[in-house]
């Protein structure tokens, strides 16, 4: 058979990309989108990369939307930016703020719920450090997520802006006896809770002030800051 005899419906037809049934304006727009995978798009930038006009962008993101095929999300850097994803993605941390933040929204109550948690802990412990603490809110399991050291650290760092704790280093005596000398650790700032523990202030920051015999103790005696083997250990830490 003569090739200019062929049927027209025995030509092989060019294969499709992507969902069937979306014509060509909106398959450029999901290919653009399903490009960005879980970093999402802003709207504006889809017309830029498919030279489409916004009429048919608007009314092509419309229509993925209502097929399911893309989702809105937020961008927590440019909430009022529309941004689009691919169903099959979830936003990246970048986008979505990680765990601390729901629909765009930082998660007060669950960062309340974790601050109250290690302030429970520090009561008990007196002083603690962002390891022990850490793993105590993971035995407890506290979150539905895998909580990271860092995280915690966040947490921490925030508590000790709020003045509700405060950062220090450890000396080695009284509560600090069983934390390294010189590893940084947490304990109640002199407002709350301060009663449930003793205060720490400048004086008791040095071996001098949890030093039972600090009243025997002289510049020229028996027992003085010269011959003091703590106190010497103290001036030798990088605060």
């Amino acid at each position: 058979m003569s090739r200019s005899l062929v049927s027209p419906s025995l030509k092989r037809k060019r294969p499709e990309t992507g969902p069937p049934g979306l014509v060509d304006a909106e398959r450029a727009i999901l290919d653009s989108i399903k490009g960005k995978k879980d970093l999402g798009i802003w709207a504006r930038d889809i017309k830029q990369e498919t030279k489409l006009t916004d009429h048919v962008v608007n009314k092509s993101l419309k229509s993925l939307l209502a097929k399911k095929l893309i989702k809105e999300v937020v961008n927590i850097q440019n909430k009022g930016k529309k941004h689009y994803m691919s169903v099959e993605f979830e936003p990246s941390k970048e986008i979505s703020g990680g765990e601390w933040y729901v629909d765009g929204n930082l998660d007060k109550e669950l960062i309340n719920i974790l601050k109250q948690l290690c302030l429970r802990y520090l009561r008990v412990q007196k002083v603690a450090t962002l390891e022990g603490i850490h793993n105590d809110l993971k035995k407890n399991r506290v979150v539905t997520f895998e909580i990271s050291c860092q995280q915690v650290g966040e947490i921490l760092n925030s508590m000790v802006l709020d003045n509700d704790i405060i950062e220090v280093k450890s000396t080695g005596l009284g509560d600090y006896h069983s934390i390294p000398i010189g590893t940084i650790c947490y304990r109640f700032a002199s407002g709350a809770g301060a009663g449930k523990g003793p205060r720490l202030g400048a004086f008791a920051s040095i071996p001098c002030g949890a030093c039972p015999r600090i009243s025997l103790c002289t510049p020229d005696g028996i027992i003085s800051p010269s011959t003091c083997v703590y106190y010497t250990k103290w001036l030798n830490i990088d605060f």
